[in-house]
């Protein structure tokens, strides 16, 4: 077997579940992602926004800034990672 018959593989179930409740990642949206993530457009939004998905893909917060979105990461327990 080579190293890549070797890979452990996962379905999108088991890897959402893979940090859940332990780990975060922050991505960075532009308002109208925001609009359909709230419902509605953010007071004041006029540049990038930041929002802290939990490990599921589950949208957790947004933030006018990405220090923010750490902040809030740290604050809820969750080791924040950034998707780029």
């Amino acid at each position: 077997m080579n190293a890549t018959q070797n890979r452990l593989r996962l379905s999108d179930i088991e890897f959402a579940r893979l940090g859940g409740g332990h780990l975060a990642y922050i991505r960075e949206i532009d308002a109208e992602k925001a609009s359909v993530l709230l419902g509605e457009t953010p007071a004041g939004a006029t540049g990038p926004l930041f929002c802290l998905y939990g490990a599921d893909g589950t949208p957790i917060a947004i933030s006018v800034s990405k220090q923010a979105a750490m902040a809030n990461a740290i604050a809820n327990e969750l080791l924040p990672m950034t998707v780029h």
